[in-house]
């Protein structure tokens, strides 16, 4: 079986590097960015398998924003939704709009 290619979106940097430097370990290969229009970009030139995305990030496009815009793209990618918030509608209108799951942030 193949590994997938997995994007991981976060905006805290330390969570970030942590989370890529386990899936590397794995020899998972994988990609990082902090903010949703980086992600966009990404989708745009890799067909990344996971997508493993924050719900909540400052500035821009939020998780759930950039879930509807990779959707419009790529609708066959797997996106893991993370919140480190526990919203129970927000976890849940990502859902409605295609995620596969969502996670609680340790």
């Amino acid at each position: 079986m193949q590994q997938p290619n997995i994007l991981v979106v976060d905006d805290e940097g330390d969570f970030l590097e942590t989370l890529m430097n386990r899936l590397k370990k794995r020899k998972i290969a994988t990609t990082g960015c902090s903010s949703g229009e980086e992600a966009l970009r990404l989708v745009k030139e890799t067909p990344f398998d996971v997508i493993v995305l924050d719900i909540k990030m400052p500035g821009g496009m939020d998780g759930i924003q950039t879930l509807r815009e990779i959707k419009k793209t790529r609708r066959d990618a797997e996106v893991i939704l993370l919140t480190g918030h526990a919203s129970l509608e927000t976890s849940m209108e990502g859902m409605q709009l295609g995620a596969y799951d969502y996670l609680l942030k340790p």
